[in-house]
């Protein structure tokens, strides 16, 4: 239970660090763009964010071992060291957790100068709270730097959220640096603000909640596939946060009215969306998504056309 207020929570005047996603953006013919991938990673640094890549947004559970070294090869030749990524280990329902594999994922990222995201997978969440929380500290044995993470099960289907002692146990190892909030509950993620602050006030809570962007007023910094539609947009909101203007909620309003649409059900189409709004704004060369991701009905352009002229005016 929350001890505080919510309101008690807000932070006015607080620079933001924003980790946005970024797309992988792909060809008429289903095949990786990669040109208009490194433009999308060329905006976000110019934007002031971080890249995130090989994340759901990038789909990194889609796509091969060979695709993901090469965004990984792609991104240190755009952006240099400052990038993070998502260590993903493929596996099937009733695996067991593979401390190895992830640990091997982890340093191909880590040796291009990246700070891992440790994906969740069927043999991570089906560990309970405390071994979960045990694994995390195990891979701190081979790791320096990392980020932790919570996935819903609206995202993908071994998705979990754990409970607050679970979450105390994963502050309590030095090397994760933060973990990524993925429940699209704010209340979850209030109690997890309250509980970095009373036990470790440097740890990041990355909000992973497309649907509550404004999280960021109470504490959290950010990891959102949201921003991938826009980076400009959001690094210009997070500007108007830390210099205390109150048109960061004029911003805010029209950026979560996106998040609203794209991460309707089912959640996982917010990609093509995504692509469709990439392309309207001529940062891809195509609106195709993955061949094997959730798609969008056409009807969907009108409106992302309609919220891309109205951000026109902002970035």
């Amino acid at each position: 239970m929350l001890e505080k207020h919510p309101s008690e929570l807000i932070r006015r005047r607080r620079k933001i660090a924003g980790m946005s996603a970024v797309l992988l953006p792909m060809t008429e013919l289903g095949e990786i763009d990669w040109s208009s991938f490194r433009g999308l990673l060329e905006r976000t640094v110019r934007a002031g964010l971080v890249p995130a890549v090989n994340m759901d947004t990038g789909y990194v559970q889609l796509i091969s071992e060979s695709a993901r070294e090469q965004v990984l090869d792609t991104t240190k030749s755009v952006v240099g060291e400052e990038f993070v990524a998502g260590a993903h280990v493929e596996d099937h329902e009733g695996d067991s957790w593979d401390r190895d594999a992830m640990a091997r994922e982890m340093e191909r990222i880590e040796s291009r100068g990246g700070t891992p995201v440790v994906f969740p997978s069927y043999g991570l969440t089906a560990l309970d709270g405390p071994d979960w929380a045990g694994a995390h500290k195990r891979l701190g044995e081979s790791s320096d730097r990392f980020i932790g993470f919570e996935l819903g099960p609206m995202f993908v289907p071994y998705g979990r959220i754990y409970d607050l002692e679970a979450y105390r146990a994963l502050l309590a190892i030095p090397q994760c640096i933060g973990a990524k909030h993925s429940s699209l509950s704010r209340s979850q993620e209030w109690e997890r603000l309250a509980l970095r602050d009373s036990v470790r006030p440097d740890f990041r809570v990355l909000t992973g909640n497309d649907l509550a962007i404004d999280m960021v007023m109470y504490g959290s910094d950010y990891l959102l596939g949201l921003s991938a539609f826009a980076p400009e947009a959001f690094a210009k909101r997070d500007g108007f946060w830390a210099t205390d203007d109150p048109m960061f909620f004029e911003l805010n309003d029209l950026l979560q009215y996106l998040g609203f649409f794209a991460f309707r059900d089912p959640v996982p189409a917010y990609k093509h969306d995504a692509a469709i709004f990439l392309n309207l704004r001529k940062r891809i060369s195509s609106s195709e998504t993955h061949p094997q991701a959730a798609r969008r009905p056409a009807s969907d352009r009108e409106v992302l056309e309609e919220i891309s002229k109205r951000l026109e005016v902002w970035a």
